[in-house]
């Protein structure tokens, strides 16, 4: 009886691995071509030529609620000269410990900044899981955007908690991991991929351009598959520049409640760093 028990959990193992291995060969494929939300329905790119870059498709939506906005797409020329400074940005969701969005935005001259998003590409009427992201349910993109859009979308209507954390780093560093964005959000426009909730994500994506820069720099770490941890890990490995003991710069730069005073002002950016 054992026996027998023994050869059908093995046998069924078999089926259960074969259908597995069917369906990520032969199941879905990822496609830019589909019925997707108004805020997701062009994916950014760029023109890069010597120091000029031309990035198409910025987003800057005016949000009245997560629902109710209105989109608008621009392009926005930046000289790769006047970069300066790179700022890692963590929204926990609710409560909870561990989940968590994370991006990158992009300091330069003149106090311009550029957000950089790596998010599931959500079609009408769909909504994230995680559970979902791991079988090939949603193509990933990069949303490269102003920050009234990115940032104030979390703190101001969300009203999720937000941290920005400016990245220590040479500049040429901080030159090379936005140009390699940059040349990925290309990439996908051209080769589209699906999210995974292990191993394609917003931050997973982010420390693969960390390593691409030095390998190794960012380690395995369960807090990159929990995100909400993760600027605990940039901490311990001297990537946020900061003086403060980690519990002191967590509070330091936290944002949402400087971002609520700061709706719809054109100078958002620059006011919500004064106090950084």
């Amino acid at each position: 009886m054992l026996r027998r028990l023994l050869r059908l959990f093995l046998f069924t193992a078999l089926l259960l691995t074969a259908g597995v291995v069917a369906f990520l060969l032969f199941g879905p494929r990822p496609s830019n071509n589909r019925g997707w939300t108004p805020d997701q329905e062009r994916l950014a790119w760029a023109e890069i030529e010597g120091r000029q870059v031309r990035v198409h498709n910025v987003r800057h939506a005016l949000y009245r609620s997560v629902s109710d906005y209105d989109v608008a797409w621009e392009d926005r020329s930046y000289d790769l000269d006047r970069l300066r400074s790179a700022w890692f940005v963590v929204e926990p969701f609710g409560d909870r410990k561990g989940p968590a969005h994370t991006l990158m935005s992009f300091g330069f001259d003149g106090d311009d900044y550029l957000a950089i998003s790596v998010e599931i590409r959500k079609e009408r009427g769909e909504e994230f899981s995680p559970w979902k992201g791991l079988v090939r349910q949603y193509e990933i993109m990069y949303v490269i955007g102003d920050e009234r859009d990115l940032i104030q979308l979390r703190t101001n209507h969300r009203r999720d908690q937000v941290f920005l954390y400016p990245v220590r780093a040479p500049r040429e560093r901080i030159e090379q991991m936005f140009v390699g964005m940059l040349r990925r959000a290309n990439h996908l426009r051209e080769n589209p991929e699906f999210y995974n909730t292990l191993t394609n994500t917003c931050t997973t994506n982010i420390v693969d351009h960390v390593n691409e820069l030095i390998p190794g720099r960012i380690p395995f770490s369960y807090k990159v598959l929990l995100p909400g941890y993760s600027d605990a890990l940039a901490y311990d490995l001297g990537l946020i520049d900061t003086g403060l003991p980690f519990p002191e710069a967590r509070r330091h730069f936290r944002i949402d409640d400087d971002a609520l005073g700061l709706a719809g002002r054109q100078d958002f950016s620059t006011r919500l760093r004064q106090g950084l």
